[in-house]
């Protein structure tokens, strides 16, 4: 009785798991698409981390959660930033020095570590968001993956674990409910 209980238990979690599993790749995917590149998640977007400028803090492969908007010439000695470089690239580091000229602001940057400050000061025009202090190790392979070409695949291998394990569980219950039949069958013969 209690292996029957605790095959049922398993199975169950098992199925929970894998479309669990299924339903999240779905919304990172779709999420991560409608969005144009990050998901974004209660006004917070999230980022993958590339490199190793931030550790032991930012892990590289990491992702991380940032709070974008609001006044960009806010940030004081400390906090952490991520900010264009170029066009297309996002760095994020720590404020080391706040530099104020009239309406400009300027911040001098350094990765946690770097050996240096960056070269080039970051003007507050350029500060795309703040870092809260959110960080999940590992996740950022598998999300820039998501966001490749071959991203799809993350819903197809979920879709048919669930398929294969689907199948292996009816096959277990025809399996049974044919012994079971044998075993009233030879009862039969046995009365008879």
């Amino acid at each position: 009785m209690k292996l029957k209980l605790a095959k049922k238990i398993l199975s169950t979690s098992i199925t929970v798991v894998l479309y669990a599993v299924l339903f999240i790749m779905i919304f990172v995917v779709v999420s991560s698409k409608a969005a144009g590149g990050e998901p974004q998640f209660f006004g917070y977007q999230i980022k993958t981390v590339l490199s190793g400028s931030m550790e032991p803090g930012i892990q590289t492969g990491s992702i991380i959660a940032v709070k974008p908007g609001g006044d960009m010439t806010r940030f004081e000695k400390g906090d952490v930033i991520t900010f264009k470089e170029k066009e297309n690239i996002l760095i994020t580091h720590r404020v080391l020095e706040v530099t104020k000229s009239g309406d400009h602001v300027m911040y001098k940057t350094k990765g946690d570590n770097n050996d240096a400050p960056d070269l080039e000061p970051v003007l507050s025009e350029n500060v795309v968001a703040q870092y809260k202090g959110f960080t999940i190790p590992y996740i950022g392979y598998l999300m820039n993956f998501m966001n490749s070409k071959n991203g799809a695949l993350m819903l197809i291998i979920p879709g048919i674990l669930l398929l294969l394990y689907s199948g292996y569980t009816i096959w277990k219950a025809i399996s049974t409910i044919d012994l079971t039949s044998k075993k009233e069958d030879s009862i039969e013969k046995n009365i008879s």
